[in-house]
């Protein structure tokens, strides 16, 4: 993903990630938005390769491998590779920004991903009641997405690296937006025609907005 004079400055890491896990995209997009070299390792979440098993004990993915730095959870890998690799900056530099953009991390996370593994993996009463809060939850949401050209910035950041999975998803998830849910459609668009967010897909994502 990134050109030979980056690829020479930054050693290859290894990303070990399923091809339709939101935590693992979310990560993708991440990598893509900072133009990292590294190589993908397809796991089979049914049955994990002994090489992570080995690497972490929780045998989950997404698991980043940069020499020998093991990391889990994709909270915490992308924000080591924000660190790491500074430029473009994916967080605020100041202290109150930075902590209001971990507490939209939080929310995100807290609220919006549990409904979608709901909507993925539970039963249908589960799934139906997860579907109508998530829909209800964005569609509350849209005057934010309607402030500044990505989630409460100027710039793309974590927070939009977080959303953008969900967006990417709500076919599948079977949620149409209502019409006053524009702002967030608008919203996804724009984060969707980056060159990064393209990169970032896999085929099984594609396939999702067939």
């Amino acid at each position: 993903m990134a050109s030979n004079a980056l690829a020479n400055r930054r050693s290859v890491m290894n990303l070990f990630s399923s091809p339709s896990c939101p935590y693992c995209h979310r990560t993708r997009i991440v990598l893509a938005e900072k133009d990292i070299t590294f190589e993908s390792i397809d796991v089979d979440l049914d049955k994990p390769p002994e090489d992570l098993s080995e690497l972490n004990p929780y045998n989950t993915v997404p698991t980043l491998v940069d020499r020998d730095l093991v990391l889990y959870d994709s909270r915490v890998i992308t924000e080591y590779l924000d660190e790491r690799f500074p430029h473009p900056p994916l967080m605020p530099v100041d202290p109150v920004s930075r902590a209001k953009t971990r507490l939209a991390l939080h929310r995100v996370e807290t609220d919006w991903y549990p409904l979608m593994h709901d909507i993925l993996t539970r039963g249908e009463k589960t799934a139906a009641k997860a579907r109508k809060m998530l829909r209800e939850s964005l569609t509350a949401s849209a005057e934010v997405f309607e402030v500044m050209p990505f989630f409460l910035s100027q710039e793309f950041s974590l927070v939009d690296a977080t959303i953008a999975p969900i967006l990417w998803r709500l076919p599948i998830l079977g949620i149409e937006l209502p019409a006053e849910a524009k702002p967030v459609l608008d919203y996804a668009e724009r984060i969707f025609s980056r060159d990064a967010f393209q990169l970032s897909l896999t085929e099984k994502e594609r396939e999702m907005r067939l």
